[in-house]
């Protein structure tokens, strides 16, 4: 999940046809799943789910338009030093995206890498969508790891050790696939949540788990920090 939603930069317009809308690309990042990966929240999301980490990524309006082109080159340039061990797909709804998420899914898989998915739908929900939305069906087959569910900030989940890393209420599921190692198996799940502070030239940004003090940071803005 991301502290703090924000769009894609101009910059990464191309001239090849729009693949998908997204709201944010973080290339390398270890806040947001086990071990180092590429993250990508998807603009747009059929969920309202009261205390939501990305409210601005709710609307399927915003964001930017990218191409297959651009976003692939971005993922082979990450995993280019052999050292990302996966991607993982945000929001948003990567499940109201399927054919672009799909896509990237497959490409990872192709790379070696492992892939991520936060829904708030539920496994059987999407199993039962299948024959009227076969793409979701096509990303799935991709999914090692699947957390599902809606928010519910009625029951936040508490922070590791007691609680799992990466998790905000504890309704969600994780679900693992393919062999990949789940919860119990896997201790990075009980290592403390953290956040991604990235500094450039023109801005701040913030990615990570949405700790309610964090949230309040970026609520605040000053003169020295901006959005992307």
């Amino acid at each position: 999940m991301s502290s703090i939603p924000s769009v894609v930069s101009p910059a990464m317009s191309t001239n090849s046809p729009a693949w998908a809308r997204v709201a944010r690309i973080v290339p390398r990042t270890r806040a947001e799943g086990p071990g180092l990966r590429f993250a990508l929240w998807f603009q747009g999301c059929p969920f309202r789910c009261p205390g939501c980490c990305n409210p601005e990524m709710l609307t399927f309006i915003g964001g930017q338009l990218i191409s297959f082109e651009y976003v692939s080159d971005q993922l082979r340039q990450a995993a280019a030093p052999g050292d990302l061990e996966g991607i993982t797909l945000l929001g948003g709804e990567p499940f109201a995206h399927a054919g672009p998420a799909a896509d990237l899914a497959k490409l990872a898989r192709d790379l070696g890498l492992t892939v991520m998915v936060f829904t708030g739908f539920t496994l059987e929900d999407l199993r039962d969508s299948f024959p009227s939305h076969p793409d979701r069906a096509r990303l799935l087959a991709c999914v090692d790891l699947l957390v599902d569910g809606p928010y519910n900030r009625a029951c936040p989940e508490p922070p590791p050790p007691l609680g799992r890393r990466w998790i905000g209420s504890t309704n969600q599921r994780v679900h693992a696939f393919r062999g990949h190692p789940d919860v119990a198996a896997d201790p990075r799940w009980r290592e403390p949540n953290t956040l991604e502070l990235r500094l450039d030239s023109h801005a701040l940004t913030i990615n990570g788990f949405p700790a309610p003090s964090a949230v309040g940071l970026w609520k605040r803005p000053t003169r020295s920090v901006k959005h992307e």
